[in-house]
């Protein structure tokens, strides 16, 4: 995928992006305490409805742990403002137009489906803890991935 992969103990890079609330979420955000930060392919298709879904329902859990959820995907922000009102997900979704933060967590490559390339966010979810990786998922399957990540948070709480 791309050129610097985060791993546990990397620091988060510096970032501020626009999120499908109206907010701005910036990497100051995650600096203290845990966070979620999950990359997804595109907005509103089957497989990435399912993961926003699967977090959304499970958002009460989440806060309860104070762990704050936020999805990246390196749509528009009109596109994940839609999606985020589409299925009324409680929790930001962010746009990375110009995948910058993909390149910079290392999620953004070639893939291939059905036999065409193309670029694009491979599914891999971080979780933050302090600023910094403390727990990398890759090759995400969609359905019960929420389930899998609160599964970890409250084992290394």
């Amino acid at each position: 995928m791309g050129e610097t992969k985060m791993t546990v103990g990397s620091e988060i890079p510096e970032f501020k992006l626009p999120a499908s609330d109206g907010q701005t979420v910036d990497s100051a955000m995650l600096k203290k305490g845990a966070a979620v930060l999950y990359f997804y392919p595109r907005a509103d298709t089957p497989g990435c409805t399912t993961e926003a879904c699967g977090f959304s329902d499970a958002i009460a859990r989440y806060k309860k742990l104070s762990v704050p959820v936020y999805g990246v995907s390196p749509d528009p922000i009109k596109a994940v403002g839609a999606f985020a009102s589409k299925f009324n997900l409680k929790f930001s979704l962010l746009a990375d137009e110009d995948h910058a933060l993909c390149d910079r967590f290392g999620v953004w490559g070639e893939k291939s489906m059905n036999g065409k390339k193309s670029m694009g966010a491979s599914r891999t979810t971080f979780i933050l803890k302090d600023g910094k990786v403390a727990h990398v998922f890759e090759n995400v399957k969609s359905e019960g991935h929420d389930q899998e990540v609160l599964a970890w948070l409250k084992e290394h709480a």
